[in-house]
């Protein structure tokens, strides 16, 4: 084999390296994951909570922290401004109205700065006197996850064009 032939084998094998890791690698753990919440996922209650939380596996950064719960209405139900306190966020919450499913959506980030976001939700069973707050806009709701394929797709669409390219062009 001579010197350009070695080099396509070694970037073909590299790139065949990479595919395997990116396919096979977890979850990174490095950053803030939700642990636990108040009420907890898919909690039935009869009345409505003074304060819903989220507990993450490590300490939030204080700023940018966002937790709002919207209702069944569409209309949002929490009041005040989000409070962190170590692996806690929490918002205070307006006595609830309608019965039906309320959304907690949060977005906090991690203390490697790494911003999380998701949502949680409970059941109110028997309707409260509460008024809400505004209606809920789509910016309140947790971003959808990016996905991987398209990443890897085009990777091995630019390292495969560099080996063709590469053969190619032997003298």
């Amino acid at each position: 084999m001579n010197r350009r032939a070695h080099l396509v084998a070694i970037i073909l094998m590299l790139a065949a390296v990479g595919f395997a890791v990116t396919l096979t690698a977890g979850a990174a753990s490095a950053h803030a994951a939700r642990v636990s919440a108040d009420p907890a996922d898919h909690a039935i209650v009869s009345t409505g909570p003074a304060r819903v939380s989220a507990t993450f596996n490590e300490d939030l950064q204080t700023t940018f922290a966002a937790i709002t719960v919207v209702g069944p209405d569409g209309n949002i139900w929490s009041a005040g401004e989000p409070q962190v306190r170590g692996t806690v966020v929490s918002i205070g919450v307006r006595p609830l109205g309608p019965t039906g499913n309320y959304t907690v959506n949060y977005r906090v980030t991690s203390a490697d700065g790494h911003v999380v976001a998701g949502a949680w939700s409970f059941q109110l069973t028997a309707p409260g006197t509460g008024t809400p707050g505004p209606a809920a806009r789509t910016s309140d709701a947790p971003p959808d996850d990016v996905p991987i394929w398209p990443f890897v797709l085009g990777t091995l669409a630019i390292v495969g064009a560099g080996a063709w390219w590469s053969t190619r062009n032997r003298h």
